[in-house]
Order: C-alpha cells, then structure tokens, then sequence
C-alpha cells in the first residue's frame, strides 16, 4: 500500500495549518486506499535554508536537514497543505521543500489550499516548485474559503460544497502515486 504524507505549510503561532490538515487526515483515512501520515514541518525546526551544498547533492551537513530529509524519503506521495501567503505558497512551506531535492523525485503530489482566494494562487505556485524537483502534480485540488470555511477565521469548519473538493484530488492521487512507483524503480534501474 502506497504510503502519503499530509505535510503542513505553516509553523506561525495560532495558525490554522494544522485543522485544515488533521480533517484531510481523517476524510483520507476512511478511504482506506494508502496508508496517511501527518508531517508537521513545525517539528523539524527548520531555521531559512541553511546548507552549504545544494539539495541535489544530497550532501547534507545539518542533523535537522538529515531528519527531514530520512522522513520525506519514506513517502510514495505527498498531500502539500498550503494556505495563500501574498498570492503564493506559505514561506515555511517552501523553506522547507527547498532544503530537499531527490528525496522528492520521481513521486506524485496533491494539494490543498486555502486562502481569500481558496488558496488558488498559492497552489500554481507551488505546482512550479513541484515541477522543478520531478513531482506529478496531479490536477485536482482542496481548495477552502477563509470567508465560509473556518468559523471566525480561525476553526476549520468546511462547508458540504468546498468539503467535496478533496476526494477528486484523492481519486487522482493514488493512482498516480502507484503508478510514479514503477517510474522510480525504472529510473533506479538505469542508474
């Protein structure tokens, strides 16, 4: 069974990050189609990208970036969480992919968003970083209203409308994870 992580973007005090991800967390489990896993990037303490090398070396000189990066490998596909910071991707979010590079290759990704705009902008922005560290995106999303889906703008509480968002992304998802499986053991293979 595939194994996704649901990665968090925020690690600001009081952010609503964490709702958001703990319900796409539930709704995928009852699924029953992979195995989910929340990573909450606040955990790994990463201070702005502090390598000397860069991630494509794999040449990694801090015991946090050697954390994170052991953990991320672990996973056959990833479910990004990102709310829409100055129409892009929460700027934890992408320190923290930025520290990685082949840990990320060959594997497929969905997304949720949300945000004044349901987090759109910040997705597309976030589909060119994925792009750049071979990620198939797949082309359904989450997408939430900070205006109807949190209660005064802090508890997640989707409406019935936007909740149903998720599991288009999830449909296409799994297979595409299942399939990038077959992708990477060919690339390992003329390695």
């Amino acid at each position: 069974m595939s194994k996704i992580a649901i990665v968090t973007g925020s690690t600001r005090p009081g952010r609503v990050n964490t709702g958001v991800a703990e319900w796409v967390l539930a709704q995928a489990q009852l699924r029953g189609d992979a195995e989910y896993q929340l990573v909450d990037i606040a955990d790994f303490n990463l201070p702005v990208l502090d390598e000397a090398y860069p991630a494509g070396f794999q040449n990694y000189q801090n015991d946090h970036t050697k954390v994170w990066a052991a953990t991320m490998n672990e996973f056959d596909g990833y479910i990004f969480i990102t709310g829409e910071y100055n129409h892009s991707v929460q700027p934890a979010l992408a320190n923290a992919i930025s520290y990685l590079n082949v840990e990320f290759n060959n594997k497929a990704a969905g997304m949720v968003g949300y945000g004044s705009a349901f987090g759109v902008r910040a997705m597309e922005h976030l589909r060119g970083i994925l792009s750049e560290l071979q990620v198939a995106h797949v082309q359904k999303t989450g997408m939430f209203s900070l205006f109807t889906d949190f209660e005064n703008f802090s508890t997640f509480t989707p409406t019935e409308l936007q909740a149903a968002s998720l599991a288009p992304m999830l449909d296409q998802l799994i297979p595409w994870t299942n399939a990038m499986k077959s992708v990477r053991e060919s690339a390992l293979a003329t390695a």
